[in-house]
């Protein structure tokens, strides 16, 4: 008797669109714009702290010039590095009722534009080590008695740590929030639609027992 041969080979689809996928985020920084300035502001502000007292002997300027580059930076940071080199963004929105929410939103789909992992390693050590450099200078300036600069580390420990409480909820359960966030729309948004829907129910009723008397 025969044997039937059986074909035990299987039609294996190379999927090149992922290995090329897979080079372009191992290539070489694609924002260098984006990643120059995330760092600028903030290693900006730690330098003019660290050293003020050599450019300027006004306390007023140093404190001035260092509020500004914390605040450029939290403004760049939150709105246009993070989009830019991780796919995360945050933010406030207020709804119809007037109430406040928070918005932690991360890309899922990776496109063309998609950040690197260079990019996404400067992105997330920039974020991470600078409010511990401030950490430590709040701990240096109670220790050394300099309370004028406590107001100014203060600003900066929170301008830094809100970014990375930001990104990090971005991270981890952004996706979940933004659901949340558009089934509270969605349902205030059904609130007026109900209430017609009932005042018209109660209106045919009326009528329809006008009707029968």
């Amino acid at each position: 008797m025969k044997q039937a041969l059986v074909d035990d080979t299987e039609d294996v689809s190379l999927d090149f669109g992922s290995e090329e996928e897979l080079a372009l985020r191992k290539a070489r920084i694609r924002h260098p714009l984006a990643t120059f300035f995330h760092l600028f502001f903030r290693v900006s502000a730690i330098v003019t702290y660290l050293f003020c007292d050599w450019f300027s002997n006004s306390f007023v300027a140093c404190f001035v010039t260092i509020l500004l580059l914390l605040s450029f930076d939290f403004w760049s940071v939150k709105n246009v590095t993070g989009r830019l080199l991780v796919g995360l963004r945050w933010w406030n929105q207020i709804d119809e009722d007037g109430k406040s929410h928070w918005v932690f939103e991360a890309k899922r789909v990776p496109t063309v534009s998609a950040s690197t992992e260079a990019e996404a390693r400067i992105f997330w050590l920039g974020l991470i080590v600078c409010p511990v450099i401030w950490t430590m200078f709040l701990f240096s300036t109670l220790f050394s008695l300099k309370l004028k600069w406590l107001a100014l580390v203060i600003a900066g420990i929170s301008l830094q740590t809100a970014n990375l409480y930001g990104y990090i909820h971005c991270k981890l359960g952004g996706q979940k929030t933004i659901n949340r966030v558009t089934s509270r729309l969605f349902g205030t948004a059904d609130v007026p639609m109900r209430q017609n829907r009932r005042i018209s129910q109660d209106g045919t009723e009326e009528h329809g027992k006008t009707g029968t008397r």
